[in-house]
């Protein structure tokens, strides 16, 4: 297991000064934001040499990509769906031609009208299904990220999602952060889910109890996003779990603390993460 980073923070920074940082702070991996118009990988104007020289960037600095990250939750909306297969499919081949084997998506926000669950069981399974037809072709796995907003949300979505959508190759880019706050049990999908984790994402929740016994659980401004080491998962034990389980992939760090700054804090985290790999 190794550590890695998800580049959205540098999103203003082209992909080689996030490259460079990565060797300075000892990260392995890097989670690729991937979409028209990015300054790290754009799908559409990744040609030849452009995929030449970001090889021989990754091997200069002895890094590696862990997968693309394409986030469009508007994979749902009607009117929307078909512009993210498509742009879905262009990141699939770039995937593809950079020799990197997996794709990391959302699993949109509830259609109108419906629930988290049936949107899950009526509308998932066809908004999916040329993108997973596509990939098994390429040889690229679909991890969707269980962001509480998007119809992944607690366990019974999970549940949900796979009886709805069966596929060796459709997966979760494991998040255990969004469980926290939820008071859903983190370590749960680790052990139920084991082969369909793919990849995860490395990002804590801080509680202030203090606060939510005044609030309750439906007031605001009790829990945030932290990273790791900050927050309230034990690390350590998360870690340990994975690896029973036969992950020994990426932790990729998600930087949403806004108490710390960029390069610091990819650096803490990666110091904090390093101590269990």
């Amino acid at each position: 297991m190794f550590v890695g980073m998800l580049t959205a923070p540098f999103a203003d920074q082209p992909l080689d000064r996030v490259i460079d940082f990565a060797e300075t702070a000892n990260i392995a991996g890097l989670e690729v934001i991937t979409y028209p118009g990015s300054l790290h990988i754009d799908p559409i104007k990744l040609d030849k040499s452009k995929i030449k020289s970001i090889r021989d960037k990754l091997e200069d600095r002895c890094c590696v990509i862990t997968s693309l990250a394409y986030y469009d939750a508007s994979i749902t909306d009607p009117k929307k769906c078909k512009v993210v297969q498509e742009t879905a499919k262009q990141v699939i081949n770039s995937a593809s031609n950079l020799g990197v084997d997996t794709v990391c998506m959302l699993s949109g926000f509830p259609t109108t009208g419906m629930s988290k669950i049936e949107t899950i069981r009526k509308i998932l399974p066809k908004v999916f299904a040329p993108i997973l037809s596509y990939a098994r072709k390429k040889n690229i796995r679909i991890a969707l990220e269980n962001w509480y907003q998007t119809n992944l949300q607690g366990l019974d979505t999970f549940e949900e999602m796979f009886n709805a959508i069966p596929d060796d190759n459709f997966g979760l880019n494991y998040d255990p952060s969004h469980l926290v706050h939820q008071e859903c049990d983190y370590l749960f999908p680790v052990r139920e889910y084991k082969n369909r984790i793919f990849h995860t994402h490395a990002k804590d929740t801080l509680i202030d109890y203090a606060k939510k016994a005044k609030t309750g659980i439906y007031g605001e401004g009790w829990w945030r996003y932290v990273l790791p080491g900050f927050g309230v998962i034990r690390w350590g034990e998360y870690i340990s779990h994975l690896k029973h389980n036969g992950y020994d992939g990426v932790l990729s760090i998600e930087h949403e603390d806004n108490s710390q700054s960029r390069e610091e804090g990819f650096i803490k985290a990666t110091w904090h993460l390093e101590a269990f790999c």
